[in-house]
């Protein structure tokens, strides 16, 4: 009797044009993967059946999935096989083949002059928010009808025309919410291109953790000083408000 191999193990393989190996930091932190280059093409293998069938696999550019049987490369739901294995091929961990940087461009936010070239996408994930961005203009009339003790637990610093406030509970005001990771400020609803971003640039660019890293749905940042926040009392949103004419 034929063996029934619909339980067994499937093997995936994977290929894409070498000009377009950058778009693998997508799945650069899956340590799983294995990664060779033969010529002008980049082989990879070892990705689970969760991996094989992800959003992240099915946005890559010119990316070809097959599944190994006996030897032969098929593609998905192929009765006929594609191409024989390739042989010969130096395989390596993809986390440690691919390498990241982090090139600097003028590209401000929020009239800061650098920033890092990064990617945010949206995310499936949801996460509480922990910041909320205002426009002074509509809640200075607000603000000074809110009980202290719902203030008192809120920091906030003035971004141009703007207030920053940070911590939980957040208040009811109209704005832009935030949530945070390690000690990036990042919009609701977005997340990192690259998941392993995080501690990486914590490393590089806030080796002190002494800054709040307030970043854009565009990939860029605003690099906030932890010390020029304050505590929110409607003193001190008065005071502010007053030395800056927001009358």
């Amino acid at each position: 009797m034929a063996e029934d191999s619909s339980n067994s193990i499937k093997t995936f393989w994977a290929e894409l044009p070498k000009a377009d190996e950058d778009f693998l930091g997508a799945i650069r932190d899956w340590k799983n993967v294995q990664i060779a280059i033969d010529e002008e093409v980049v082989w990879l293998k070892g990705f689970t059946d969760e991996q094989a069938a992800s959003s992240e696999i099915q946005q890559l550019p010119n990316f070809i999935l097959y599944e190994l049987r006996d030897g032969l490369l098929f593609r998905k739901d192929a009765l006929v096989p594609s191409k024989k294995m390739r042989t010969a091929l130096l395989w390596t961990p993809i986390d440690k083949a691919l390498k990241l940087t982090f090139p600097i461009s003028n590209n401000n936010f929020f009239g800061i002059d650098e920033k890092v070239d990064v990617k945010l996408k949206p995310s499936e994930e949801e996460q509480p928010a922990m910041a909320l961005l205002c426009s002074i203009s509509e809640i200075k009339e607000a603000i000074t009808a809110i009980p202290k003790f719902k203030l008192e637990k809120l920091d906030w610093i003035i971004i141009n025309d703007k207030a920053l406030f940070l911590g939980t509970p957040l208040l009811s005001f109209p704005g832009k919410t935030f949530w945070l990771k390690d000690d990036h400020l990042l919009p609701t609803g977005f997340g990192f291109e690259f998941e392993n971003l995080s501690s990486l640039l914590q490393r590089k660019y806030n080796a002190n953790q002494d800054q709040w890293l307030l970043w854009n749905e565009n990939g860029t940042v605003l690099y906030l000083n932890k010390e020029d926040f304050r505590k929110l009392s409607v003193s001190s949103f008065r005071l502010t408000e007053k030395s800056q004419e927001w009358i």
